[in-house]
């Protein structure tokens, strides 16, 4: 049914090996906690508690501020000390809720408290989901109780797990599977009892063969839950490539997975959904990788929310030499960090740091025009020609190349013999693009507005005649 991949793609080194063998260990932060309200796609969060109040482990201390938004949980017990600009690890500078630590950990009444879920209605599910504030933790963080909530559940036949983790050295969805499946499993069937139609399949690449055989023989009893195997391959853990790979069908930026009878979701937001719903523990937590050759004892940890970077790279034991490159997230789509001081929020994926910048060791020179781009590109796009676009900043070219369905992977710029910087070329494009729409529609709404307001005072002036 279907195929195994897709096409395009590269096969970068894995860097795996540094980290997949460590166990993840849980840290407990010393210091200041910061929650920033942007830590998902869509309207920043609310907050709900001011200066001075004091907190608990699961407690909401700011709400959604939208239907496409998240919650906000305190991952620990303390006292607010006042909502102020903070830096994220994306570069933004947002508002963020500042918790000083009294390292007590006390929780809210009930939390971690086991409940059937068997017990609760869809809608009662997708409240809890929504409450606990889970977004996806995949990295690219839409708010999960969105996605449980097509147009028309009867039309999902597929809730694809994704498994994949393609990103190079990131190691902390396959540490999950292998220390917690039950839990994988458990959530799995939770979102499953909300499809009355779907199939549950846990997506894994075959680098990975023992947390295929060990799902594999969990699942064996279970009709609705089958193991998958993939090709090894970049970027097989995107969510179109993905979904092409098990199930054929092509989804576009137009079109949402649902769209296709698809549900998708992370390995760790599977777990995530797992304990809020079935132990009654709201999103606290990250786990992470920490790697890179610049790291003394590169390992998967189970950080809670808010908790400075610093913190967690000490925690790996620090950096056996000074790196030349820090990395949030993974090489291919991470985003490069030049100070540290940066609380982990629910997009935060991994830590890498690199005793060499090879990336900018290496010179630019011009296109030859080889067409590695085009072979890599796995969105069949034209990255040459859109580059030329870019370069000249022609909006309305880049778009009739179909530039805006670039999912920003970062395959073109990797197998680029003259070291363009592509994918950032064509990240730009797009908020370019973007911002261009969004004048556009504004104006439109604009002069809407102010052709109502002639033809109303037009009727006012014909009345009084």
């Amino acid at each position: 049914m279907g195929v195994s991949t897709f096409k395009g793609g590269v096969h970068p080194y894995d860097g795996k090996d540094l980290a997949k063998d460590q166990p993840i260990v849980e840290i407990k932060p010393e210091g200041l906690m910061v929650f920033p309200l942007s830590q998902h796609i869509g309207a920043p969060a609310k907050p709900i508690v001011a200066k001075g109040d004091h907190v608990l482990v699961g407690q909401k201390i700011a709400e959604a501020g939208g239907f496409i938004s998240a919650v906000v949980i305190s991952s620990v017990s303390g006292t607010v000390k006042g909502i102020e600009k903070r830096l994220t690890a994306g570069g933004a500078i947002a508002d963020a809720i500042i918790i000083e630590n009294d390292k007590q950990y006390e929780t809210i009444p009930g939390f971690g408290e086991k409940r059937d879920y068997t017990k609760l209605s869809r809608d009662e599910i997708v409240s809890i989901v929504k409450e606990a504030g889970i977004v996806g933790l995949g990295g690219a963080g839409f708010p999960t109780n969105v996605k449980l909530m097509p147009k028309d559940i009867n039309k999902i036949d597929y809730f694809l797990v994704n498994g994949a983790e393609c990103e190079p050295y990131l190691t902390s969805d396959y540490r999950d599977m292998m220390e917690t499946p039950e839990e994988i499993i458990g959530g799995l069937k939770v979102v499953l009892s909300i499809f009355p139609n779907a199939k549950g399949k846990i997506c894994i690449e075959d680098n990975k063969p023992e947390a295929i055989a060990r799902l594999s023989e969990m699942v064996k009893d279970e009709p609705n839950i089958e193991v998958l195997g993939l090709k090894t391959k970049y970027p097989q853990g995107g969510e179109r490539q993905l979904i092409y790979a098990v199930t054929g069908r092509k989804i576009n930026s137009s079109m949402l997975p649902a769209d296709a009878g698809v549900v998708v979701d992370n390995i760790d937001t599977i777990v995530a959904i797992y304990e809020a719903v079935c132990l009654q523990k709201p999103l606290v937590r990250k786990i992470l990788t920490v790697t890179g050759d610049a790291v003394a004892h590169p390992g998967n940890f189970r950080v809670p929310l808010g908790t400075n970077y610093q913190e967690v790279i000490a925690a790996a034991g620090g950096f056996k030499v000074a790196p030349e490159k820090i990395i949030s997230g993974g090489p291919m789509m991470g985003i490069p960090l030049f100070k540290l001081d940066i609380p982990v929020a629910k997009n935060s994926s991994s830590i890498l740091a690199f005793q060499h910048d090879q990336v900018s060791a290496e010179p630019t020179t011009a296109c030859i025009n080889c067409g590695r781009c085009v072979a890599a590109c796995p969105e069949n796009l034209m990255p040459t020609l859109m580059m030329k676009a870019a370069l000249a900043k022609n909006s309305a070219k880049f778009e009739a190349l179909y530039g805006m369905e670039c999912i920003e992977c970062g395959c073109c710029s990797y197998v680029c013999p003259a070291k363009r910087p592509l994918t950032q070329g064509f990240k730009q494009m797009k908020r370019r693009v973007n911002g261009e729409r969004r004048a556009a529609a504004a104006k439109a709404k604009a002069e809407a507005a102010k052709k109502a307001q002639q033809e109303e005072a037009k009727k006012a002036e014909e009345v009084k005649k």
